[in-house]
Order: C-alpha cells, then structure tokens, then sequence
C-alpha cells in the first residue's frame, strides 16, 4: 500500500484529497499567478512529505518563503503532523554573520564557475586564468580572504593582477565565503529531513546565483550515490529562465536542465514552482510527469500548460482562471485521476506571508 498525503478536499465530493508519496519520484512543476496561494499551498504538500516520508528535502527559497518550516502553530499542535515535524531535523540556512549562515566554500566549486566569477577568459586572459587553474594546489588552504592576502604577498606579477582582479570585482566582500564554516553543501550532506537555503538578503546579486550553483552541482557530482533527494525550486523562473544571460545564469539554468533531463534515475527529483510557465526554459518543464496548478488567467500559459501535459484534460485546465484562493488541480503520477483540490491547512507558519495595508 503506497503511503498517501492528505493535502485538503476534493472539491466536487468532499472527499480527503490525498497524493501518492511514492510518485514523488518524479520531475513536479506546480505554478499558479499571484494571490492563487501558491505558496502556502505548496508549503502544505511539503510538510506532509515531512511528516509521512523520509525523503530529504531542499529548498531554494528566493523570499523566506519557508524559512519557519520547522514551527508548528499553537492552534495545529497535538495533531499527528504536528507531532511528526517536530521530530524532524529541518536546518534553515540565512545570509549573515550567525552559526547557521549560509555558505559556499570557493575551493569547492567547479573550475568554469571560478573563471566565470573572476570574469577570466582561457585566452584573453590566459595568464590569470592559469594562475587561477592551480590556485588551489600552491594555497590549499579553505579561507578565501587568506587566498588573496598570499597572492597579494607573492612576488608574481600575475598573482598580483589576480588578485586585485577579485578586490576589483569586490569578491572579497562577499559575505557568503565558508572559511572555517560549515558550507551549506557539506550540511546538505549529513542528510537532514529538510534544509532551507533563504536566498534573499545577499549584498550583491550574483551571490544566490553561486549558493544555487554550488548545491545543484555538488548533487549532482554525488549522483552515483543514489541517495534520493527532492529538490524544491521555489519561483523557479529566477534560476530556470531561458532569459538568463549572465555565465552564472546560464550555468545553473544549465545544471538544471541536465537534472531535469538525467536526474531521475539517480534519486535527483525536481519541484518547481513558479508563478508563469513561459517564464522556465521549455526543456525543463518537458521532462515534468507531475503537475499542481493553481488559479492561472493567462490563456497563452494555460494553452503551453496543455500542450506539455497533454494526459491532463483540457476542460480542467481551462477551469483554472475561476478558481479561488487554495484550489489546485493536480494530475500526473502522484494522484490516481486529475482532480481539482481545495488545499488544507499549514501546520507551521508561512514565513513570507503578504503585508497588510495599515489602518488609522
């Protein structure tokens, strides 16, 4: 018997809407417009995987979104799900100066992306970039700020260059440098039940475009361990779109794409959300058997929607614009028949939840 999540009720009956743990095992793409509760909603199926799984769980949370995954409401405690989640070991990861920072340690990161950060070209600048080539091997030391301080006292004219290169680009002052710490890859690896990575906060807007790049790639370095792991993309497009221009935007919507495309077999299942499907690179959203779609207004959106997931009945899909708030329709391998779904209650707090209009 398949383990089943209860998520809310079955709009025409009443009935407990419940989705099929199992088929997580498979690329999902949940989107839905602004104020359709997208969010919340997703929140709702993510602590029930908490709850009743033992699938490790990785969120890339653009907004801190989910950044109280792990705090159960007053009103919800007593409950199983309560009970279940507070068991469990959810890690949030936050910019700044704190034990639980967010990190990335330099030295672990893929030779391209190092180049691509430092801006260096194999041949225009091919001086540095060799240098840069066996940086590591001359410093093996894991303090980035000690690095430039060794190539600054270096008698080698293209260390120095190098190094006024990364005090130029201010990478020095990037607060996200693991030194001593933990980096957030090597946390990820201890297995916890689920670990948020809020991305909001960095000074400088490369910096989450790193965090995502050095988790996505050191997972999918590990593949061969097949130690399963459901990664949640949340607004997606940020990182998926095919708009992305910069190296390190096209780096990780590239990585994601080589998930999306070979990932399931080796454990590596994506969720992604987003707010418009032509916002994510097609050749990601194509390799998605699982679908959640919310309140959607967009007749060209909800006609790619159709294209893509042609098992799904278009007359379903073209309900979407009239529902409210929480309604969901989902198809694809994790329910039994296209359904459409009033979502249940959190059992923890949202943690981005809208601001209000104050009153006099």
């Amino acid at each position: 018997m398949p383990a089943t999540l209860p998520i809310g009720t079955v709009v025409d009956s009443g009935d407990i809407a419940e989705l099929n743990a199992q088929r997580f095992n498979r690329h999902t793409f949940w989107c839905g417009q602004s104020g359709s509760g997208k969010t919340y909603a997703l929140g709702v199926v993510l602590e029930q995987i908490l709850a009743h799984t033992s699938l490790p769980v990785v969120i890339l949370d653009p907004n801190a979104d989910f950044v109280r995954l792990g705090e159960v409401r007053p009103e919800a405690a007593g409950g199983s799900t309560a009970a279940a989640l507070e068991g469990r070991d959810i890690r949030v990861l936050r910019p700044g100066d704190r034990d639980d920072s967010l990190r990335v340690r330099f030295s672990a990161l893929p030779f391209p992306i190092k180049a691509a950060l430092l801006r260096l070209d194999p041949l225009d600048d091919r001086a540095e970039y060799n240098a840069l080539l066996h940086l590591q091997e001359r410093y093996p030391i894991n303090d980035e700020r000690s690095i430039v301080e060794r190539l600054q006292e270096s008698g080698d004219p293209v260390h120095h260059a190098l190094a006024e290169r990364v005090e130029n680009l201010a990478l020095d002052d990037w607060g996200l440098w693991a030194g001593e710490r933990a980096a957030a890859t090597e946390i990820i690896d201890t297995r916890p039940d689920a670990t948020v990575l809020d991305l909001g906060g960095f000074r400088y807007a490369e910096e989450p475009l790193v965090v995502a790049l050095s988790v996505l790639d050191d997972l999918w370095t590990r593949r061969e361990q097949r130690r399963p792991v459901l990664i949640v993309i949340d607004e997606a497009h940020n990182l998926c779109s095919p708009d992305l221009d910069s190296p390190l935007g096209r780096a990780v919507r590239e990585q994601i794409i080589r998930i999306a495309a070979e990932g399931r077999k080796y454990g590596l299942w994506l969720l992604l959300s987003t707010q418009r499907p032509s916002k994510v690179h097609p050749g990601i959203i194509s390799q998605c058997d699982n679908l959640a779609l919310m309140k959607m207004s967009s007749p060209i959106d909800l006609h790619e929607l159709a294209s893509i997931f042609g098992f799904v009945p278009e007359s379903l899909i073209e309900q979407s614009p009239l529902f409210t708030q929480g309604m969901a329709l989902f198809a694809g391998g994790f329910i039994g028949a296209p359904t459409i779904v009033q979502m249940g209650d959190r059992v923890t707090f949202e943690g981005g939840s809208d601001v209000g209009v104050p009153l006099r």
